[in-house]
């Protein structure tokens, strides 16, 4: 879901969305390729970017998000 959040914006950069997600090579690249293999996310011009479904899918999330914020300030 990181790598999703991270990509909720303009395209990113591996090295930018290594760095957003505060994550390694290794593992970056395994959810990448999970994610592409899903048809949630491409590789284009300017770095990874959310498909049409992927923004679906991010759409869909944010009740969730916003749960989580909410339940964050109860805390």
């Amino acid at each position: 879901l990181r790598v999703l959040w991270e990509l909720r914006g303009d395209p990113l950069t591996f090295r930018a969305l290594q760095d957003a997600c505060e994550t390694n090579t290794r593992l970056l690249n395994t959810r990448l390729t999970e994610l592409k293999e899903a048809g949630l996310v491409e590789h284009a011009e300017g770095g990874y970017r959310l498909t049409a479904e992927g923004q679906r899918l991010s759409k869909a999330l944010k009740p969730l998000s916003a749960w989580a914020v909410q339940w964050g300030r109860g805390r």
